[in-house]
């Protein structure tokens, strides 16, 4: 029995700066070590098992571990905006302003909720664009409850009264913890839903989403919609051109 080989052909496109990448995935980790230190802090059950003489000493070193990663994360966050200057592929939010985004994002989710067989090839998705927009809002609040809970723990020193607003803003502290908890569980929420969708694009339509994020490009086989969005000034040049000498 003979096999039919089909020949596919794919085009590199280069997307993800070494700064977002390794900014990713150093996030990506804190956010773990945070979610789960933040549970132990919130309900340290574990402390049942352990000798009264210890127990507060292990909530201590949960509490510094936890602290130490949300300056690692909030660093690796703001470090991360230099690969939004540096490179195309690093900024590609979404077009709220243009009336196809919203069309195209129905589409995209119509495909990821199993309605719809396919969607448009794209190096982002519009969908993806929206919900970072949205990681971005929940990781803010996480920093300002965050350090706000952090720093008043001595309401005097200087960063208290740089952050005591938010107290202010929620009414009291235990409000702050509240909002602190449940935005969490948001950011966790998101990446369950994100995990999916990059697996999904990588294993089942070959979009290159888990592998790019290592490597930093992308190989697909038809062109993306948004190329245009990671264009360099020579290929906007080299575009226009072809496009001069296909009317003619």
């Amino acid at each position: 029995m003979k096999h039919a080989v089909k020949e596919v052909k794919r085009k590199e496109f280069y997307v993800f700066s070494p700064f977002l990448r390794v900014f990713h995935w150093i996030m990506a980790t804190m956010i773990l070590i945070l979610f789960v230190t933040g549970i132990i802090i919130a309900t340290p059950l574990a402390t049942l098992n352990l000798e009264p003489t210890f127990s507060s000493t292990y909530v201590d070193l949960v509490r510094d571990i936890h602290f130490v990663a949300a300056f690692l994360f909030c660093a690796a966050f703001v470090l991360r905006i230099y690969g939004f200057i540096v490179n195309r592929g690093d900024r590609l939010f979404p077009h709220f302003w243009e009336g196809h985004f919203y069309r195209e994002t129905i589409d995209v989710l119509k495909h990821y909720m199993l309605v719809q067989s396919n969607h448009a090839s794209y190096l982002r998705n519009p969908m993806a664009r929206s919900s970072y927009v949205l990681l971005y809002v929940l990781v803010a609040i996480e920093f300002l409850t965050g350090f706000d809970l952090y720093f008043m723990r001595d309401p005097n020193n200087s960063m208290a009264l740089v952050t005591g607003w938010v107290n202010t803003v929620c009414g009291n502290e235990m409000t702050v913890h509240v909002v602190h908890h449940y935005v969490a569980w948001g950011i966790i929420l998101f990446a369950i839903g994100h995990i999916y969708m990059v697996t999904r694009a990588e294993f089942m339509e070959g979009e290159s989403e888990v592998s790019s994020m290592f490597a930093g490009t992308k190989f697909l086989i038809h062109d993306p919609v948004d190329a245009v969005d990671v264009e360099t000034k020579a290929d906007r040049r080299d575009r226009k051109k072809r496009d001069r000498e296909g009317k003619k």
